[in-house]
């Protein structure tokens, strides 16, 4: 799969294929279903496919701190996507200029000049543009036109609801990871680079592997049973925390986890932590011995959930 990072390294190459436009937050089952209504398209045509993408994503540029947390970070999204029959992510730069081009500039510089689209799948509710005044029939008018055709996504069903973005988000806001992996098609994951925290884990008996989130929110916080994979022996077993660490006075969202039966030094290594269960909330503790006797209780509950 090709990664082109900004409109601005589109070459001639890429002209000539099958897109998808979106977010793509999660890559959950309803994203899923969109690649492969693709997929069948490309290899009906024999042309490759291509998800346009945002960086940042629009809600991001201009709600700022009001705007939802990420399902995914961009690393995490394009993973996801190498998973399925996807040739070629465009990551568009989402700045104050792309903002302010006309929804028939786009059309002309992304879809018609920079990619030669022949078949385009989007939300029927899309909206795109300077103040949205683009949508779904500007499209499909233009694409009649410039000989392309718009087509718009299915809507992916579970139980009578329509699988979104926003509704994992509120899975994992309350807690409840078996409904996000329902939607999302496998349970949630983050992931990023180990790294060197203040190590007051260690003093209490409880070493952790520290892994910055680079979030201004995160879609999920508290103390989980967890799996974590991308190391020599996987899964490995842990429990850990997802917060601002109250009791020490945080100030950043960092992801802390407590392996069991493991003591190697894995600083630097770029892992990815699997949620199995929420154990409870993150709290403030009075004490480190209140907080040390409370991470005992934690492992303990999830040893048990691993029957470890």
């Amino acid at each position: 799969m090709e990664l082109i990072r900004g409109a601005h390294n589109l070459l001639p190459r890429h002209r000539g294929c099958v897109a998808t436009i979106g977010n793509f937050d999660g890559v959950h089952l309803g994203h899923q279903a969109v690649l492969g209504q693709l997929a069948e398209k490309a290899e009906a045509l024999c042309l490759p496919t291509t998800v346009i993408t945002f960086e940042p994503q629009p809600q991001e540029f201009f709600m700022a701190d009001r705007a939802p947390p990420r399902l995914t970070r961009l690393r995490e999204k394009i993973h996801a996507l190498r998973r399925f029959s996807v040739d070629r992510v465009l990551v568009l730069i989402f700045n104050e200029r792309f903002a302010n081009q006309s929804a028939s500039e786009f059309i002309k510089r992304i879809l018609v000049e920079g990619l030669g689209v022949r078949y385009l799948v989007v939300g029927d509710d899309f909206r795109f543009g300077h103040r949205r005044t683009g949508d779904f029939e500007l499209l499909q008018r233009v694409g009649m036109e410039r000989g392309f055709q718009v087509v718009s996504m299915r809507s992916f069903l579970i139980d009578g609801e329509r699988v979104s973005s926003t509704l994992i988000r509120e899975a994992l806001a309350r807690g409840d990871l078996a409904t996000a992996e329902k939607y999302l098609g496998r349970s949630y994951r983050m992931s990023g680079r180990v790294a060197h925290g203040d190590k007051r884990g260690r003093t209490i008996g409880f070493p952790t592997a520290n892994i910055f989130l680079h979030r201004k929110v995160t879609p999920v916080q508290g103390v989980f049973a967890v799996e974590m994979y991308g190391l020599e022996r996987e899964p490995i077993h842990g429990v850990a925390n997802v917060g601002n660490r109250p009791t020490v006075d945080g100030t950043r969202s960092l992801l802390e986890v407590h392996l069991f039966d493991f003591d190697q030094e894995i600083y630097g290594r770029h892992v990815d932590v699997e949620f199995r269960y929420k154990i409870r909330d993150e709290r403030r503790f009075e004490s480190f011995e209140a907080l040390k006797a409370q991470i005992e209780q934690d492992s303990r509950a999830a040893r048990d959930y691993f029957g470890i």
